[in-house]
């Protein structure tokens, strides 16, 4: 099983730091590096973050540099780890310009692109971009579509409820071949039925082993009754703070997980050594 670490960067975060971090975390054997996305937070927020009790963000940030710049950044200054987002906010962006910005990434590291994916929660942040909310989901889905067309060989066109694409020339094209993976994020029955139609793999987060079983359980349905098995995704899991334990790391690559993503966040350079150990202890022992 293979182990990637999340992490955040922020404004208070030096760059040499940055790309420090990300050169120790690949030289202490993690598989990849995976970053969330927010383009603007708020100090008050009706909508409700749906992995802690309160509804908040934990830390309260205030500002998070954007994935696929400090993924450049980090590619720049490492070789092998895998660079992930985790996630993408699909339906914010424009999908020419993601599919763009996925595409050069993975360009300009030689491959090494995970590309999460991911429909939001967060209203305000839709409503201050003049995106709807409402009808992120549909929207989640055609843009991948889209993005699909343009990684594609030759002219690449698209036609759908949401969007249309006239034939247009596209390059460079992606290094992985169709394209890199897509991982949908999110633990409800759409965000499961997603990745059955649509997903080269699953990213749930915030799991128990308990409830990482059934939601596997019911994304195994799903996959059967979308002519589909385990077989054609792969199965990443960001453990609950209470689940970031030997223990329970071993269950989750008994249960079938191909990645354990644990958190790095918040660290200073005289924090990262250690704790990168004790995470590589919880999953290699």
């Amino acid at each position: 099983m293979k182990i990637g670490v999340s992490m955040a960067f922020n404004h208070f975060t030096p760059p040499a730091f940055i790309g420090a971090a990300a050169q120790a975390v690949e030289a202490a054997g993690f598989d990849a590096i995976w970053l969330p996305e927010h383009v603007i937070f708020f100090p008050e927020y009706q909508s409700r973050y749906p992995y802690s009790e309160n509804g908040r963000i934990p830390g309260e940030p205030e500002g998070i540099l954007d994935p696929f710049t400090a993924l450049t950044f980090i590619a720049a200054h490492t070789e092998r780890v895998r660079l992930g987002t985790g996630i993408c906010l699909v339906p914010q962006r424009n999908p020419i310009y993601t599919a763009r910005m996925v595409a050069d990434l993975d360009y300009l590291s030689g491959g090494r692109v995970d590309f999460g994916v991911g429909i939001g929660w967060l209203k305000e942040e839709f409503d201050n971009l003049q995106v709807d909310f409402a009808t992120r989901a549909g929207r989640t889905v055609e843009y991948i579509e889209v993005m699909r067309a343009l990684w594609g060989p030759g002219l690449a066109a698209y036609e759908g409820e949401t969007y249309r694409l006239a034939p247009c020339h596209f390059n460079p094209k992606p290094v992985q071949s169709p394209h890199p993976p897509i991982f949908f994020g999110g633990e409800s029955e759409p965000a499961l039925r997603r990745v059955a139609s649509h997903g080269d793999g699953w990213y749930g987060f915030n799991l128990s082993p308990e409830s990482f079983a059934e939601r596997l359980a019911r994304l195994d349905a799903l996959l059967a009754e979308a002519g589909r098995s385990r077989a054609d995704v792969q199965i990443y899991v960001g453990p609950n703070l209470e689940s970031q334990n030997a223990e329970a790391i071993a269950q989750f690559k008994a249960q079938g997980a191909d990645q354990v993503i644990v958190s790095l966040m918040g660290v200073s350079a005289d924090k990262l050594e250690p704790r990168m150990e004790r995470m590589l202890r919880l999953v290699h022992g």
